[in-house]
């Protein structure tokens, strides 16, 4: 799709902009960089000053995590349509806003957004900034209020942990920084932009390849979990929820192809396991709430 492409063209442009400007570690450097060297030693110094930026860049702003949030999302949108219904998508951002709020990360640059892709394919990805899909076959599985909030509550968790900010932090967004550090001596013409912005564009494929294809490792998901029945039962949810829905998991045809949330997420069993332990150990556990229910039984017959 020619407008899907330009719009991610764009994004990753824009994105990599943030990246430069709002980072005061660059910016520093570039004061630097822009002073003449006049000997081999000082411009060595100067490459190793750039190269350095990536031990000085401790963490990713609020703002550029929304603007690499933003270019993933084209990505994502760009293998899976939305599902055009406003009543039922703005359900999901009340129930799933009013989790965000009981969270670890309540507020993120941008708010927190909800999305339904139209697949049946049973999945939710989260990407970076608070931007959260949820697939019409995820959907027709959650058959109360409680089961969605903890299905987002379990996005939402990856979200405040940063779990997709990890993927770009161990692989290109360093190669991204030493290339600022080996280049920053000269001035930045078209071919560097170029070359930079392909690196961006790499890490925002490993984002979303880990999104879609590998899924986080076992350790992400399980923290995932964790901060899924924490979040829930704050808001006042059922925690009990998460595992209604897991249970719906169990023996699916679609496990033994890989399909959707199967490639991605460890096997509904050892959550079960896991999870019954983490509610358990809970000090108030919250009921379901029929008042909920029947909230959530009217919107979901909608969905087509």
């Amino acid at each position: 799709m020619t407008t899907s492409k330009s719009w991610l063209s764009a994004l990753s442009v824009w994105g990599l902009a943030v990246l430069l400007v709002s980072c005061s570690a660059v910016q520093q450097a570039t004061s630097i960089l822009n002073t003449a060297t006049k000997t081999a030693g000082e411009a060595k110094t100067v490459v190793q000053a750039g190269q350095m930026l990536r031990s000085t860049f401790a963490d990713i702003t609020e703002e550029e995590e929304y603007y690499i949030g933003r270019s993933v999302a084209a990505l994502i949108l760009s293998k899976y349509p939305v599902y055009q219904n406003d009543g039922l998508t703005q359900y999901i951002n009340i129930v799933g806003n009013a989790v965000a709020i009981h969270s670890d990360r309540p507020e993120v640059y941008a708010g927190y957004h909800f999305l339904i892709l139209d697949t049946e394919d049973v999945n939710a990805l989260a990407a970076p900034g608070g931007m959260i899909f949820v697939t019409k076959g995820l959907l027709r599985r959650c058959k109360d209020e409680e089961t969605l909030a903890l299905v987002l509550a379990h996005e939402i968790g990856h979200v405040s942990a940063k779990h997709g900010l990890q993927a770009i932090k161990k692989s290109r967004l360093t190669d991204a920084f030493t290339f600022l550090g080996s280049q920053a001596v000269q001035r930045f013409g078209p071919q560097e932009l170029v070359q930079l912005t392909t690196i961006f564009e790499g890490a925002l494929s490993d984002i979303v390849e880990q999104l879609v294809e590998r899924g986080y490792d076992r350790k992400s998901e399980y923290d995932a979990d964790g901060l899924a029945v924490k979040f829930g039962a704050g808001t006042g949810f059922d925690p009990s929820g998460i595992l209604r829905f897991l249970k719906t998991m169990v023996g699916d045809k679609s496990a033994a192809a890989g399909k959707g949330w199967f490639r991605t997420h460890p096997t509904p069993e050892q959550r079960i396991e896991s999870l019954n332990k983490q509610i358990a150990g809970l000090a108030v556990v919250p009921k379901i709430d029929d008042v909920r229910t029947k909230r959530f039984q009217q919107y979901i017959r909608t969905l087509k």
